[in-house]
């Protein structure tokens, strides 16, 4: 039984899905996707995979055995116009049609807008996606948004009324993206049945990562699925030293 099984017994097909092997948790990857990226956070070395909005803020962990990287405080960073300020994203990957899957743990106090957040499509720090999971949903909050060269503008067409982060739990994500028709999927727990949808077309491939609006949390067991990954040098962002 894996971290989250203790927590999700309430619910059988999540203690159901927390039992079996990571193959089978991740039923549902397209044809012809490979697994392009995978991250246990085993070594604190890991870390150096990620450029960070300000690498101050992230930490390797340990948490009851589990290893993560950690957005452990707020990043002094200021972006160019209203969108997220703690950013942590895969570095020299980028990505265009992919499935996303990795355990969050929110570690912030209780508040509507209690968040973390799933970067995607990422282009520059003024042209990207990014995914916000919250405990409350309203304009600002618990939807996907594109920042495009202007304050960030919400997209999703379906969503729900917020998530329920708890505290000292790990939760399951699942994040798909196909540029074809534009969709965006957002699983939490229940892989069978996404929690967000959007639509857009505006963006195409780009580097994928996590952090949060102005909260803090963790990301562990990582893995991005995808028919092809382009090698690309980021052009922002740092590296912890």
């Amino acid at each position: 039984m894996d971290l989250r099984s203790a927590r999700l017994c309430a619910a059988p097909l999540l203690c159901l899905a927390s039992l079996v092997s990571g193959a089978e948790r991740s039923a549902g990857i397209p044809p012809g996707y490979q697994l392009q990226y995978e991250e246990k956070f085993e070594r604190q070395s890991a870390l150096h995979d990620f450029v960070m909005t300000d690498p101050a803020a992230w930490r390797w962990t340990r948490t009851n055995g589990i290893t993560a990287l950690e957005l452990f405080r707020q990043s002094q960073y200021q972006p160019a116009v209203r969108s997220p300020v703690n950013i942590a994203l895969i570095a020299e990957k980028s990505f265009a049609d992919f499935v996303l899957e990795a355990d969050l743990m929110q570690t912030s106090q209780e508040y509507g807008h209690r968040d973390m957040c799933l970067f995607f499509g990422f282009q520059s720090p003024t042209n990207f996606y990014y995914t916000h999971l919250a405990s409350a949903a309203d304009d600002h909050a618990h939807n996907s948004f594109i920042v495009n060269g202007a304050p960030r503008i919400r997209i999703a067409t379906e969503t729900t009324q917020g998530v329920n982060w708890g505290h000292g739990q790990w939760h399951k994500i699942r994040l798909e993206r196909q540029l074809a028709d534009g969709s965006i999927k957002v699983y939490f727990d229940d892989l069978t049945k996404p929690i967000m949808v959007a639509k857009d077309k505006t963006f195409g491939a780009g580097y994928v990562g996590f952090g949060s609006f102005d909260d803090t949390g963790m990301a562990a067991n990582i893995r991005v699925w995808a028919p092809a990954v382009q090698t690309k040098r980021t052009e922002f962002f740092r590296r912890l030293n």
